[in-house]
């Protein structure tokens, strides 16, 4: 009688080693990144054109003191 517990014990132990290591490997592909369709080609960053930051607003702080400011350059 004890050595059927211990050897369903171990049964269920590597059951469950065997499926949790199938979940694991399963759910890391699925969280891959798919792979490329082919070559991109990419080109340098532009530089931000000469007088750029008098084209941007002052920030002014708000009631907290926090002062943040988004400015849009567009390039060609």
């Amino acid at each position: 009688m004890r050595r059927r517990v211990w050897r369903w014990a171990v049964a269920m132990w590597l059951g469950a080693v065997v499926v949790g290591g199938g979940l694991t490997l399963w759910l890391r592909e699925s969280e891959e990144p798919a792979p490329s369709a082919g070559w991109e080609r990419s080109s340098p960053t532009p530089s931000l054109p000469e007088g750029w930051r008098s084209q941007c607003p002052t920030p002014t702080p708000d009631a907290d003191g926090h002062a943040a400011v988004l400015c849009f350059i567009r390039t060609r």
